[in-house]
């Protein structure tokens, strides 16, 4: 009867542990996913901050005639490309993410292109409300960069979760799957020229 009672004994203590290991590991996957959507939820909140306030600068700059409406142009059709591209936090894939990034690129770049093109407008760079509008704007990309940067280290530590053993295998039970980063913009390993 005692040796029938110990292989009954392992069996019940693995089992015991095979348990609590699963409901650990799936609750500490549920904790680091969440901080990942909140994470994302704070990149959204950024990059509206900053969709929010090109309208404002683009009218601040319309006022002046003779500024090339090809820039102001480019501006709004980037803005407009970007707010439409939404992403859910249940598919934070590595290619929903590139093609998120890549609207943003295209509506930063559009941004440069008008930055640098007043610089020819003194009258407007001295205008009072075109200085607020541009620092608050400088204060919004620098509030993206923080936001991207907690972004990533979020979806790192969670990616590690799931992707170490044995949390791999009760990561892939449940369905949690890898979450994309952010990555550099192309070209961004190259110093920008300036000419005088």
């Amino acid at each position: 009867m005692k040796k029938f009672l110990i292989p009954v004994a392992i069996i019940a203590v693995l089992g015991i542990y095979l348990y609590t290991k699963a409901v650990g590991s799936y609750n500490q996957f549920v904790q680091s996913e969440e901080q990942v959507n909140g994470q994302w939820a704070e990149v959204e909140t950024q990059y509206q901050r900053r969709a929010d306030l090109i309208p404002n600068l683009v009218a601040t700059v319309k006022g002046y005639a003779d500024f090339e409406q090809e820039t102001l142009t480019g501006v709004i059709e980037a803005r407009s490309k970007a707010t439409s591209m939404t992403i859910d936090p249940t598919n934070l894939t590595p290619e929903n993410l590139a093609q998120f990034q890549q609207a943003q690129d295209q509506l930063s770049g559009a941004l440069s292109r008008l930055l640098v093109t007043v610089e020819r407008y003194p009258d407007l760079k001295a205008n009072q409300n075109f200085l607020e509008l541009q620092a608050q704007l400088e204060g919004t990309e620098n509030r993206i960069a923080v936001a991207r940067r907690n972004f990533n280290e979020s979806v790192v530590a969670y990616n590690a979760s799931i992707r170490t053993f044995p949390n791999n295998i009760f990561a892939g039970w449940y369905g949690f799957e890898i979450k994309g980063t952010f990555k550099a913009s192309e070209g961004a390993q190259n110093a920008p020229t300036v000419q005088f």
